[in-house]
């Protein structure tokens, strides 16, 4: 099986609601951040990210953790992911590739959610906050 490497970011509102996002022509919502470049460090990915997808700067609070499960878009892929909790210096907009952002309450059974998503980050968020 092919592994995807990625930097993503937990991003809560103070509702404790998860920011996601879906990028265009795909159907599921996951978190913001993206693929890690050849010799980039995961955090500096997360970043990099943020200000691509949502257009601004954010600050890692703490690292959560590293995880593999299915990618959410591409078939027979692993995503190998690590996982910051990271606070936005402003409100997040759509950009880049993002076809739609919300927040969603961390029991939201309504949207179609990124196996990283479901499985891990909601889980954690229920647990630490």
């Amino acid at each position: 099986m092919n592994t995807i490497t990625v930097a993503a970011a937990v991003i809560l509102n103070e509702q404790n609601q998860l920011l996601l996002v879906r990028k265009k022509n795909t159907q599921f919502f996951m978190q913001v951040g993206g693929k890690l470049e050849s010799e980039e460090l995961p955090e500096n990915t997360m970043l990099r990210e943020i200000q691509e997808e949502i257009g601004g700067q954010a600050t890692i609070q703490q690292f959560i953790g590293r995880f593999e499960t299915l990618a959410a878009n591409e078939k027979n892929h692993q995503l190998v992911s690590y996982v910051y909790q990271v606070e936005l210096d402003q409100a997040p907009k759509i950009d880049a590739e993002i076809a739609e952002m919300k927040w969603i309450d961390l029991d939201d059974d309504q949207t179609l959610l990124a196996p990283l998503t479901k499985e891990i980050v909601i889980p954690w968020c229920r647990k630490n906050l």
